[in-house]
């Protein structure tokens, strides 16, 4: 049987976060193929993690800088490392490499982080993002990381085209991956509440992550009071897991401006909602929320970053647009019109059904490890730089790891 390791960087929060939600897509297409997974994170558990005991997926808590990782991988031997974020990379690849040379390493990017955190520079610094802000520190850590590996999975297409233009990596280590998720068929669509059995504006996304927080607060000192001023009965309901103070004293009931923290489902609230606002500002990768709101039936006004990769050439189930006075304007315009909304809705449904497709992309990814793994050390030859990185890099990280784990030994002796 083949085994598979997945080496986390949080334990999945699927009802938190997008991430959470594709690590448990990618879980669920491991099993589907009958492959025995388990999954090991250096990090602290929550209360809102996945409980993998109900699914038959081995957990297993793991130390940085401790040789009991070697202990525990060269017992399970696994066929195949998923390493979740360049981080997690970073820090165990060299011990894998040699325990389990022959173990097929794929990278889990979630987003390019590179990307996120040059947009938010270009924010915080009130100017638009250009193309020199991507080379970074971050970035030549991520994209070593990326050719370190044998596969690293890309859920945007604009970020394929950003590492193969703008990066020149060789488009046999990507792989476009964007999240899997079921059709939509009539019966789903029939049974969604209809436009008049539902009200409010809804946005929703974990306060931890950066872009989401700052949308908020964009919402809150900008965009929101443009709506409230047209539409003075309409509520804004915002969710979101890990809600920190400075987030919840901007519940304010005379705006109709509502934090309302943790959902329990994502589903029943964005199904009450009329529309779902996402103005994000900066970011990388796809977003879970947009993609919730089209398998929901809610229509959704987002910005152009938002919408980054999303939907092609396909009509968007809402707006686009980054402008203030735009934004409101289409809220409330989308918000009053049956007719528009009803359009709207019918366009997610096929931005799903085309793009989202669970079976499709299973089998472009099942046969993309499968034919690495038959020629894993041809396709080893073909990146002569991710081996001189992994000679190079891999031994430096390998020599400061060995270097804690001896002063922490010490450190315990005294």
């Amino acid at each position: 049987m083949t085994k598979v390791l997945i080496i986390g960087y949080v334990w999945p929060e699927p009802n938190s976060s997008a991430a959470g939600s594709r690590m448990m897509q990618l879980i669920e297409f491991f099993q589907q193929q009958n492959w025995q997974v388990s999954f090991a994170s250096p990090a602290a558990e929550s209360k809102h993690c996945f409980p993998f005991e109900s699914i038959g997926v081995k957990k297993q808590n793991i130390q940085l800088n401790s040789d009991c990782f070697d202990t525990f991988i060269e017992s399970l031997k696994p066929d195949i490392v998923l390493f979740d974020r360049f981080i997690m990379e970073e820090q165990f690849a060299w011990r894998v490499e040699k325990i389990c040379p022959n173990a097929l390493r794929l990278l889990e990017t979630v987003d390019l982080h590179c990307l996120r955190e040059a947009r938010h520079q270009a924010l915080k610094n009130k100017r638009a993002f250009n193309r020199q802000d991507l080379f970074s520190e971050i970035a030549q850590r991520e994209i070593a990381s990326i050719l370190r590996c044998d596969l690293s999975l890309l859920i945007s297409g604009y970020e394929i085209k950003l590492l193969t233009e703008t990066f020149k990596i060789d488009p046999a280590l990507l792989l476009h991956l964007p999240f899997m998720v079921e059709n939509l068929s009539l019966e789903n669509v029939s049974n969604w509440p209809t436009y008049q059995q539902r009200q409010h504006f809804i946005s929703i996304g974990n306060f931890r992550h950066a872009p989401n927080w700052d949308a908020v607060l964009y919402l809150k000192q900008t965009l929101w009071p443009l709506i409230h001023k047209q539409l003075p009965q309409a509520e804004m309901h915002i969710y979101g897991a890990y809600p920190p103070p400075k987030a919840t004293q901007l519940h304010n009931h005379e705006q109709k401006f509502y934090v309302l923290g943790w959902a329990e489902s994502a589903e029943q609230v964005m199904k009450k909602a009329r529309i779902c606002l996402a103005p994000l500002r900066f970011g990388a990768g796809l977003k879970g929320k947009l993609l919730d709101a089209m398998q929901f039936g809610t229509p959704s006004i987002t910005t152009e970053v938002g919408a980054e990769g999303m939907h092609n050439e396909l009509a968007w189930n809402g707006v686009i647009t980054d402008k203030p006075e735009e934004y409101a304007d289409a809220a409330v315009k989308l918000y009053s019109s049956k007719l528009e909304w009803g359009k709207a809705q019918a366009n997610g449904t096929q931005l799903v059904n085309t793009l989202y497709n669970k079976a499709q992309h299973s089998k472009i990814l099942l046969e993309k490890i499968m034919r690495i793994s038959k020629d894993l050390q041809e396709h080893r030859l073909n990146n002569f730089t991710g081996a001189m990185l992994r000679h190079h890099n891999l031994k430096s990280t390998q020599y400061m790891a060995q270097w804690i784990e001896a002063k922490n030994k010490l450190e315990d002796l005294n």
